[in-house]
């Protein structure tokens, strides 16, 4: 792989430890992939954010990273394992509470900005169509890659934190136009809408990719429309049962690409079959969330409209990014929401908070948040819309 005199001059040490280290970790994913150069990147999102996944071993290690380490671009941050500031009233145990505290003072002494959201496009990381990025997270690189059309591979913690201190990436996977080019026609033939239908349905393709390692990237036809609420939903159901990074929509999403030749149908039968496998027969649900991934203002005020008078009687989180909660408190939907008992669990969300043991059932409108409660916290789970996850949390 080629490298430039700064190139050259990071791996010497002349920038100090933490470019030194993470030109090392770039440059060896560079001829472990084959790159021929690399590429300056706009944006970063990183992920590996709570305490919970770190650990002591990883805090350590972000620790000397920030020494001396300060980010070249726009860096994000993935969501913690709890508020920030709202902790305690969440149930957060202290001591854990402290030691997140410790990983995200580690990542804002890098100059990294500490908005915790799995869905950066929507409070200000917002990279533009064909821009080289280093995005972590699975749904935010697909959503990324396929709406925004930004050019992405799926980086871990590790990997994002070095193209932020050096300001690139090798230039390989989906930086190469030839390997964005679709693998399979996949056609839906029922209608769907709303974000718990577009959930279901990321369920189905990307369980048919899952099976089918020489498939990687779908072109997906009839969807007329898909709403931003709807697309990043689908995208974190795709990437969480198909690991799909990328996916072309046609008529929705901006990337070009030759149609290829074989076509699956998707059925009216499959999307329930997949139903069916969200829901557990006979859940007995005592925890509602709202916002995996993190709720859109556009939900939130939806939220406040059937809310408004009510008084909750289950445990109900909306999890959501700080900054747009604070747009709610300003146009009164916060005040409306917690008037009835539901929690707004900012910088956190469900799947990555330590809430294992607390809750027997969990209902969502989340197909990667069923997928997740089940697998990493026990729960059993009741995927339903919106509208349904906010009966469920009035129920007795």
């Amino acid at each position: 792989m080629k490298l430039t005199k700064l190139h050259q001059e990071m791996l010497q040490g002349k920038h100090g430890y933490a470019a030194q280290k993470s030109m090392e970790i770039l440059n060896a994913l560079g001829e472990i992939y084959e790159a021929e150069r690399m590429v300056p990147v706009t944006s970063v999102q990183i992920a590996g954010v709570s305490y919970a996944n770190l650990g002591e071993p990883g805090l350590d290690w972000l620790a000397q990273m920030a020494e001396d380490g300060q980010v070249r671009v726009l860096t994000t941050l993935n969501p913690a394992g709890m508020d920030l500031e709202n902790w305690r009233v969440l149930g957060i145990d202290p001591e854990f509470a402290k030691n997140q505290e410790r990983v995200i003072d580690a990542f804002a002494k890098m100059g990294i900005i500490t908005t915790c959201t799995c869905t950066p496009y929507l409070v200000g990381n917002l990279p533009h169509f064909g821009e080289h990025i280093a995005w972590a997270e699975s749904s935010a690189v697909c959503f990324a890659n396929s709406v925004i059309g930004a050019k992405t591979n799926r980086e871990g913690g590790p990997s994002a934190l070095a193209a932020a201190i050096t300001g690139f990436t090798p230039e390989y996977g989906y930086h190469l136009e030839k390997n964005r080019q679709a693998h399979i026609i996949i056609t839906v033939k029922p209608s769907i809408s709303g974000t718990a239908q577009f959930g279901t349905l990321g369920k189905v393709i990307g369980d048919i990719l899952d099976a089918n390692a020489e498939w990687t990237i779908p072109y997906i036809t009839g969807i007329s429309v898909a709403n931003t609420d709807e697309l990043k939903s689908f995208c974190a159901s795709i990437a969480t049962y198909g690991g799909t990074a990328l996916f072309h929509m046609d008529g929705v999403t901006p990337n070009r690409t030759k149609i290829p030749k074989e076509n699956i149908i998707v059925s009216e039968n499959d999307l329930a079959q997949a139903e069916k496998e969200l829901n557990e027969e006979d859940a007995k649900i005592d925890f509602v969330s709202i916002g995996c991934p993190h709720a859109s203002l556009r939900e939130i005020r939806h939220i406040a409209e059937l809310v408004a008078g009510k008084h909750v009687k289950k445990e109900t989180w909306i999890t959501t990014a700080r900054p747009t909660k604070q747009v709610a408190d300003r146009m009164g939907y916060t005040k409306i929401i917690e008037a009835t008992g539901i929690k707004f669990a900012c910088d956190t969300c469900c799947v990555v908070a330590p809430i294992r043991g607390r809750f027997t059932g969990l209902c969502t409108d989340s197909a990667k948040g069923c997928y997740y409660g089940r697998g990493r916290n026990k729960f059993q789970t009741k995927h339903c819309s919106l509208e349904e996850c906010i009966e469920e949390a009035f129920a007795e």
